[in-house]
């Protein structure tokens, strides 16, 4: 047995990515643009020798941010490539122009399902056959940190571990519409209408999807 073998097999501790240090400028500026996100203020939090932290969490999102003052050497706006995963990437860029904030028009790559650094490569509009992980949305903070919306209906083989898990409500009910539809579609093709085994379709569908695997037809 190779040692590359030896340590796939080998168990290894989780190791969950909790939180990401945005560098910026202006504190109050940056915990205004953030909560203007409509993200959760999780911490502010000061000390008498100047050193403060504020953290935020994206609605969902198991990864929190954290700014302010003494808390990172880089430079501000150097943060670049930050990845926001949505189920639905139109309804996403909608929410936030609602709320003010400038945002792409959402677009994919020229070459294929991932994205380039900058604007190289860009295409205007969500990818045409609206594939999983193909479709962005752009936006910075103030210092010009950099994000991403991208939108994933259905995980690649082997991202999902066993389980299916959802975020929040929206994304549960967003899973819930694609299988709909797609129960729709099954239920032409085999001429049964108002299957009563559709709940169980259903599960299928969406486990299936989750763990990246072939979906029902």
């Amino acid at each position: 047995m190779s040692s590359d073998q030896t340590r796939s097999e080998t168990p290894t501790v989780d190791m969950k990515l909790e939180v990401i240090v945005i560098p910026v400028s202006d504190v109050d500026r940056a915990k205004r643009f953030y909560a203007g996100l409509g993200w959760r203020l999780d911490a502010d939090v000061a000390r008498d020798d100047g050193f403060r932290v504020i953290q935020f969490t994206p609605p969902g999102s198991p990864c929190s941010i954290i700014f302010g003052k003494g808390v990172t050497s880089a430079e501000p706006g150097s943060a670049r490539g930050l990845h926001l995963i949505v189920s639905d990437v139109v309804a996403a860029r909608a929410e936030l122009t609602g709320r003010g904030v400038e945002v792409s028009e959402v677009f994919h790559d020229a070459g294929g399902i991932f994205h380039r650094a900058g604007q190289e490569g860009r295409v205007s509009g969500p990818d045409p056959e609206r594939r999983s992980y193909a479709s962005f949305a752009s936006f910075s903070d103030p210092d010009g940190n950099g994000w991403l919306f991208q939108e994933v209906t259905a995980r690649l083989p082997g991202r999902v571990d066993g389980d299916t898990r959802f975020s929040s409500a929206a994304e549960l009910a967003a899973t819930q519409r694609r299988a709909a539809a797609a129960h729709g579609e099954h239920e032409k093709r085999t001429g049964r209408q108002h299957d009563a085994n559709w709940p169980d379709w259903y599960a299928e569908y969406i486990v299936r999807e989750q763990a990246g695997k072939e979906l029902p037809t």
